[in-house]
């Protein structure tokens, strides 16, 4: 249980606020019980060391104002939007006997000697947090679930957990699961196309155009010569007539 050491301020104004900022503290409000609400400042320094911790809005710490400890649950925190640094916080009082909602964190042990992680299965996790019902004084700080013997195809359920005593899910009615021991996902790669094949084919089709064409040129040049033929055919005729216009008839 971490420890912090509060003073007790008696301004709410924004400017008194802002200079107990200035100093290197955080105001803060401390709640709950029978007990009125008190107003304290906080160290921002020790704060922000508690922050840095996953489950610090689910762990349980004492708060010493002069000569009291008090067991309280950080509630809320509030952050300048421009320096992400922490303006306010709220700690509830942790009253014997009373039930508390918070979120607790998983943490999986022995990765090592889960069979399917090692096969190259992958752990995929439904919830990094679990939603729980606790009394006050019986509050965990995580729970922990264990990869060892595992095989792919696994499934954590929250009733494989082990939790406090009268700690309960807040999902009641059905078994959910809090992770799974899934198969590696292999990616198939698309096959390249035959670029062979369609080398060759534009290769034949090359050739098959070049043959197309020297056929036409070979057909051209005969229907050339074939009118080059009859066309000298027609020149001999024609001389051939003016030949016999040409010679006088004979003499009877």
């Amino acid at each position: 249980m971490s420890n912090l050491e509060a003073n007790l301020r008696s301004e709410t104004s924004r400017g008194k606020n802002n200079i107990l900022r200035k100093q290197g503290m955080v105001p803060g409000i401390l709640y709950g019980g029978e007990e009125k609400n008190e107003l304290i400042s906080i160290s921002k320094k020790q704060l922000k060391v508690l922050l840095d911790q996953e489950n610090f809005l689910s762990n349980v710490l004492k708060i010493k104002i002069k000569d009291k400890e008090i067991n309280v649950l950080p509630r809320e925190v509030a952050f300048d939007v421009v320096t992400d640094e922490p303006i306010h916080i709220d700690f509830l009082r942790m009253v014997a006997g009373r039930k508390i909602i918070l979120e607790i964190p998983v943490r999986f042990t022995n990765n090592e000697l889960s069979p399917g992680l090692k096969r190259g299965g992958v752990l995929n996790i439904v919830r990094r947090k679990v939603e729980l019902k606790c009394p006050t004084e019986n509050i965990p700080t995580e729970l922990i679930v264990d990869l060892e013997g595992l095989d792919i195809g696994s499934s954590i359920k929250i009733s494989s957990i082990k939790l406090p005593e009268k700690v309960t899910p807040t999902i009641q009615g059905r078994d959910f699961v809090v992770a799974t021991v899934a198969a590696p996902t292999i990616i198939k790669e698309p096959e390249k196309p035959a670029e062979v094949a369609e080398g060759e084919e534009g290769a034949e089709g090359a050739a098959a155009t070049e043959g197309g064409t020297e056929g036409e040129a070979k057909a051209a040049e005969g229907d050339k010569k074939e009118g080059d033929k009859k066309e000298g055919e027609k020149k001999d005729a024609g001389k051939k007539e003016d030949d016999k216009k040409k010679t006088p008839p004979e003499k009877k």
